[in-house]
């Protein structure tokens, strides 16, 4: 079922894209250091206010790094493709970090994704979201890691800390 968290997720995504489109060729340097600043910190610090100074740093010196670079980002109508192609794929994590970043509920070996003790408004339209039922796989453990370090850092170091049986 689509709910409204749906489309505020597709919404989230069709911005980030237009603002890659905007870019032109920066939009594909824009994205795809986004997406490796992203994945190195998660994968390097443990998150709160280290990881977000570690990312604004990256972040930062991404920018510097691809104006210094593309001189001229919007000279060919291919180059607005292209940097659409960088935030479709910046977009596309940002959905799916949004989509799997609420609490999970541990009930013994079982777990609940989302966890029941959110709002009950809240619980119902997350877990009826048909983006997060399309990325459900990635919460198995089993899963690929890096693609787990990438949208659920927190849950794939718990994986790495203490392996399933």
């Amino acid at each position: 079922m689509i709910t409204v968290f749906d489309a505020v997720l597709v919404t989230l995504w069709a911005a980030v894209t237009a603002l890659g489109v905007r870019r032109g060729l920066g939009g594909v340097v824009w994205g795809v250091l986004g997406i490796a600043v992203c994945f190195v910190v998660n994968m390097i610090v443990s998150g709160g206010l280290v990881g977000g100074v570690v990312a604004a740093l990256l972040g930062a010196l991404a920018v510097l790094a691809s104006r210094r670079l593309i001189r001229d980002p919007l000279s060919e109508p291919w180059h607005l493709v292209a940097g659409g192609l960088g935030g479709f794929a910046l977009g596309s994590v940002l959905v799916g970090a949004l989509a799997l970043g609420f609490p999970i509920q541990n009930l013994g070996d079982h777990q609940n994704y989302p966890s029941t003790d959110l709002p009950s408004s809240l619980y119902y339209v997350v877990s009826n979201s048909y983006i997060r039922q399309s990325l459900s796989s990635v919460l198995d453990p089993h899963s690929n890691p890096a693609l787990r370090t990438l949208l659920i850092p927190d849950q794939q170091r718990a994986v790495v800390l203490n392996p399933p049986r």
